[in-house]
C-alpha cells in the first residue's frame, strides 16, 4: 500500500539537521504534522511542529506506540544511529513507510571497514588503506608505511572519529587512544588507516529510490575548530555551497564515476539505498576520491544546501518518491544562489563545555535563517544543551560574500554566555587561486641560487691561489680538507676538514619571537652535517655572534643551544667571538657564524666516485622540518598570507607558526658515522635542495635520478607550496622538501644499511638510483614532481 496524504511525520532527532529538515518540510501542503523527538528549542517554534521529549530515539517499540498513538504515517530519521539501528526496517515491518536506508544498507556509514571493501570491490576512487583489529597489528602498519595517514574509527562516534596525525608519533598517540583507551569505545574495535589524500574536500547530498540519483550543490564545511582549519575536529563549525572548484563537469564526473556506481553497487548487493547519502570526497590531482559516506543528511551541510531549494521543490514530495521508488518523475529545482551557515559553539567544545546557559535570539530578517541545534526550551526560556549550540545561516543572490556577511549578521542575533564560531566560514573560496596569485620564488624573495653559483666560479681562481701542501684549495664541496700527513707532520696524520656557516634569516623568526634556544642546534648542524658528507668526524666547534648592544641573556641562551647541539655531534664548543658593535644591527638583532672542525682518515673520505656506479641506490634521510635554508621565502609567504609568529600554524595544530619554524635542523653525525663504511657518497640538502645538492656527490659522468613520490611532502612543505603558489621545481631548488640527506649505496647493501641508519633513529626512504650522465648533462632529474601537487 503507498503512502497516503497528508502527512503525518515522526522525525527522529535534535541537531539543526533535524530543524532544517523540519523547516523545510513545514512548508510543504502535503504535511499536515510534524512530531519531533525529542526535537530542540527551534522546532519547539517551527509551524506544523510538536517536540516530545518523553520518548527516547532508541526506544523503537516507544517510538511506534507514539507514532500509532498520533496517526503518523511516516518517519524520518534524522541521525545515523537510529538508521544503523535499523529503525527503517523496524518501521516499515509495523506498517509505516520511513525516508531512509535498510540496516543492511546503513552499513555504509556504520562501518567504515564495510565501506572501505565496498568502494574496494566496486571499483569506487578512494584512498589506499588497510583494516585491522588487532592493536599490534595496526602499530606494525603504522611503523611500514612512508605515506602520511588518516586513523578512522570503524564505528560511530559522532563525526569524530577520525584523526589526522602530523608525525609517527601522533599517529601512534591516536591508535593507541582510539583502540587501547576506547576514546570512542566500540567504535574503536576496529580501525581503518588509509593514506592521507591531499587536495580540496566536498561534500555532496545525493536523493536516490535505489535506482535513480538527484544530487544538490556540492559544498564545503569546516571540521576543525580553529580558525585557519587548525584545532581539534568538530562535527562542522561552518560550511558554504556552492563552491568555486565544483565545475559542471566535476559535478557530472562525480554523479558518473562515483555516486551512480555507489548506488548501483548496493542494488547489486541486494542492499539497495533508499534516502539521503552524504558522500565525502576529496579533490585530489588525479580526481576526486571518496573519503566517506554517510546513510543521512549531513549535518552542517544540510542547513546550507535546503535554503537554496526554490519555494515551489516540496521536501516531503521528495522524501516520498524516493520511498515510492519513483525519483525520476520529481523535478528538484535549486535557486541559483549562494549559501553559507555559520555554527556557533560553547566556550570550550569539543571538550568540556557548559550547558545550561539562558540565550537569546532575535528573529531573523528575510533570508537568513537560525537553525537550533543544542538547545532546549525549559520553562519557557531558551537554554544551551549542546557543544554546537545553533547556526546563522543566509542565502544570497549576488556572491558567496553576500551569503557569507548576512550569515554573520544573523550571528549577532544569537547571545549567550562564551558563545565561540569561527571569523573565516568559506575562507577558502575567497583565497587567490594559482590562476590568480603570484607564484613566488626564492629569487623573488631576495635570494637567487644563481648568483651564489656565479660567485663560487668569480672566486675560484683566487682561492686556488692559496694553495699548498696537503690543501688543494678547491671550493664548492661541503667541506674544506688538508692533508695534515703531506703538510708535513707525522705520515700518519689524519686528514683535517673545516666548514663554516650561519644560520641565515631564520634567525629573523628567533628574533621576533624572543626564542633563541633552537638557532644555536642550527648552526651547529648545519656545519657538522657538512663535515660527515665528506667522512670526517667533527672534533670542535668555534661560534661568532655578533650585535649592536649586548643582551647577555639571549647570547647566553644562544651559547647554551649552541652546546646542546654540539654535545649531539659529538663535538667540544671550543671558543668563540662576541662582537659588540654599535649601529652595525638594528636594535636587538644580532647575527651568528660557526666553523667546525673534523678528522679523517683518507680511507674514509667521501664521495668515493671511483666506487659509484650506475644502478647505485639512493636513501633518503627524513628531515626534521624547514631545517635552515629558504626562509627569506617562507617569510615572504607568510607576509602575503597575513600571517605572524604567534598564529596557529596552518599545517601543525599543535603549534604557532613561530614554534613550527623554529623545529631545529635534523643533526645526522652519530647515524651516518655509524653507517660509513658501506657509503659511496653523502649530500647534505641544504640551499639549493635536491636539485643542487646532489650533484656535489657525484662524478660528471652519473646524474641522480629521484622520485619524488617515494616520500610525502611534509605538511609544511605542501602548505608553503600552496600559500606561495610555489612552482614543485622550485621547491626542490629552494627547500630540503622533507629528505635533509641523501645518501648513495650499492644495491647489496640498501637493506643493512637502512636498518643501520633506522636503528640509529632515522627515517629513511628509498627515493631513487644512479644513472649515466651524458657530458653536459643534468646532475638530479626528478621524477613524479606532479605528486606534490
Amino acid at each position: 500500500m503507498g503512502i497516503e496524504y497528508p502527512l503525518r511525520v515522526l522525525l527522529i532527532g535534535n541537531g539543526g539537521r533535524e530543524h532544517a529538515i523540519a523547516w523545510k518540510l513545514s512548508q510543504s501542503p502535503l504535511v499536515e504534522s510534524i512530531i519531533a523527538v525529542p526535537g530542540n528549542g527551534g522546532t519547539a517554534t517551527c509551524p506544523k511542529v510538536t517536540n516530545n521529549t518523553f520518548v527516547s530515539v532508541e526506544d523503537f517499540p516507544a517510538l511506534l506506540e507514539l507514532a500509532r498513538k498520533n496517526n503518523v504515517n511516516y518517519v524520518v530519521p534524522g541521525p545515523e544511529a537510529p538508521l544503523v539501528a535499523g529503525a527503517v526496517d523496524f518501521f516499515e515491518n509495523a506498517g509505516i513507510k520511513s525516508f531512509g536506508p535498510s540496516k543492511k544498507a546503513a552499513q555504509m556509514e556504520g562501518s567504515k571497514t564495510f565501506s572501505k571493501d565496498f568502494m574496494k570491490k566496486h571499483g569506487i576512487p578512494t584512498a589506499a588503506y588497510e583494516n585491522f583489529s588487532d592493536y599490534e597489528k595496526a602499530r606494525e602498519y603504522l611503523d611500514r608505511v612512508q605515506h602520511d595517514v588518516v586513523i578512522k574509527a570503524s564505528g560511530l562516534a559522532a563525526g569524530k572519529g577520525v584523526i589526522i596525525p602530523t608525525s609517527k608519533e601522533e599517529a601512534h598517540k591516536a591508535l593507541k587512544d582510539i583502540m587501547q583507551n576506547k576514546e570512542f569505545g566500540s567504535a574503536g574495535d576496529e580501525v581503518v588507516i588509509e593514506e592521507f589524500l591531499t587536495g580540496d574536500e566536498l561534500s555532496v547530498l545525493t536523493f536516490s529510490d535505489g535506482y535513480t540519483i538527484k544530487s544538490l550543490p556540492p559544498a564545503q564545511d569546516h571540521k576543525r575548530i580553529g580558525e585557519g582549519d587548525t584545532g581539534l575536529n568538530t562535527g562542522g563549525m561552518g560550511c558554504y555551497a556552492p563552491t568555486n572548484i565544483a565545475t559542471p563537469d566535476l559535478v557530472a564526473q562525480i554523479d558518473r564515476d562515483i555516486i551512480q556506481p555507489t548506488i548501483d553497487g548496493m542494488r547489486k548487493d541486494e542492499m539497495p539505498f533508499v534516502g539521503v547519502l552524504f558522500t565525502g570526497l576529496m579533490i585530489t590531482s588525479t580526481g576526486p576520491k571518496v573519503l566517506e559516506y554517510n546513510v543521512r543528511f549531513g549535518d552542517p551541510e544540510t542547513q546550507t544546501v535546503l535554503p537554496l531549494l526554490s519555494q515551489d521543490t516540496d521536501l516531503a514530495k521528495i522524501m516520498v518518491a524516493c520511498s515510492e521508488r519513483y525519483l525520476d518523475s520529481v523535478l528538484i529545482k535549486v535557486e541559483p544562489n549562494f549559501s553559507a551557515t555559520v555554527v556557533v559553539a560553547a566556550g570550550g567544545y569539543p571538550e568540556s563545555y557548559a550547558k545550561g546557559d539562558e540565550m537569546t535570539v532575535q528573529t531573523p530578517p528575510e533570508g537568513i535563517n537560525i537553525f537550533h541545534a543544542g538547545t532546549k526550551l525549559a520553562d519557557g526560556k531558551l537554554k544551551t544543551a549542546g557543544g554546537r549550540v545553533i547556526a546563522a545561516s543566509a542565502t544570497a543572490a549576488e556572491s558567496l560574500r553576500a551569503a557569507v556577511d548576512k550569515a554573520y549578521e544573523g550571528v549577532k542575533l544569537i547571545q549567550f554566555n562564551n558563545m565561540y564560531y569561527r571569523r573565516d566560514i568559506a575562507h577558502r573560496a575567497f583565497k587567490p587561486t594559482a590562476d590568480t596569485k603570484e607564484a613566488l620564488t626564492y629569487a623573488e624573495a631576495g635570494v637567487s641560487i644563481d648568483a651564489g653559483n656565479q660567485l663560487v666560479e668569480r672566486i675560484r681562481n683566487a682561492v686556488r691561489s692559496t694553495r699548498r701542501a696537503g690543501a688543494d684549495a678547491e671550493i664548492g664541496g661541503f667541506g674544506g680538507e688538508v692533508d695534515l700527513s703531506k703538510a708535513g707532520f707525522s705520515s700518519d696524520a689524519p686528514i683535517m676538514v673545516g666548514a663554516i656557516d650561519g644560520v641565515g634569516t631564520k634567525l629573523m623568526i628567533a628574533q621576533a619571537t624572543q626564542n633563541h634556544t633552537t638557532v644555536g642546534i642550527d648552526l651547529v648542524a648545519m656545519n657538522v652535517n657538512d663535515l660527515v658528507v665528506q667522512g670526517a668526524e667533527p672534533v670542535m666547534f668555534l661560534d661568532y655572534f655578533g650585535c649592536s648592544k649586548l643582551n647577555p641573556e639571549v647570547a647566553a641562551v644562544f651559547v647554551e643551544s649552541v652546546a646542546a647541539g654540539c654535545r649531539d655531534a659529538g663535538c667540544a664548543l671550543v671558543g668563540g667571538e662576541t662582537a659588540e658593535m654599535p649601529g652595525m644591527y638594528r636594535e636587538d638583532d644580532y647575527d651568528a657564524a660557526g666553523a667546525a672542525i673534523g678528522v679523517m682518515r683518507a680511507s674514509d673520505r667521501l664521495p668515493r666516485h671511483d666506487a659509484m656506479a650506475e644502478g647505485d641506490v639512493l636513501l633518503g634521510l627524513a628531515s626534521s622540518g624547514v631545517h635552515s635554508n629558504g626562509f627569506s621565502l617562507v617569510r615572504r609567504i607568510l607576509a602575503r598570507e597575513k600571517l605572524d609568529y604567534a598564529q596557529p600554524a596552518p599545517w601543525d595544530s599543535q603549534k604557532n607558526v613561530g614554534e613550527a619554524l623554529l623545529t631545529p635542523t635534523r643533526i645526522y653525525v652519530r647515524s651516518v658515522l655509524a653507517a660509513l663504511p658501506r657509503l659511496k657518497g653523502l649530500a647534505h640538502i641544504t640551499g639549493g635542495g635536491l636539485l643542487e645538492n646532489v650533484p656535489r656527490m657525484l662524478p660528471k659522468n652519473l646524474a641522480a635520478e629521484i622520485d619524488v613520490a617515494t616520500w610525502s611532502l611534509p605538511p609544511v612543505f605542501r602548505w608553503l607550496k600552496s600559500a606561495g603558489n610555489v612552482a614543485a621545481n622550485e621547491m626542490a631548488r629552494t627547500f630540503n622538501t622533507g629528505v635533509g640527506m641523501v645518501a648513495v649505496v650499492s644495491p647489496a647493501d640498501v637493506e643493512a644499511v637502512t636498518k643501520q641508519l633506522k636503528e640509529a633513529g632515522e627515517t629513511v626512504y628509498t627515493i631513487g638510483k644512479l644513472t649515466s650522465r651524458a657530458e653536459g648533462g643534468e646532475g638530479c632529474i626528478l621524477k613524479n614532481l606532479e605528486s606534490w601537487s
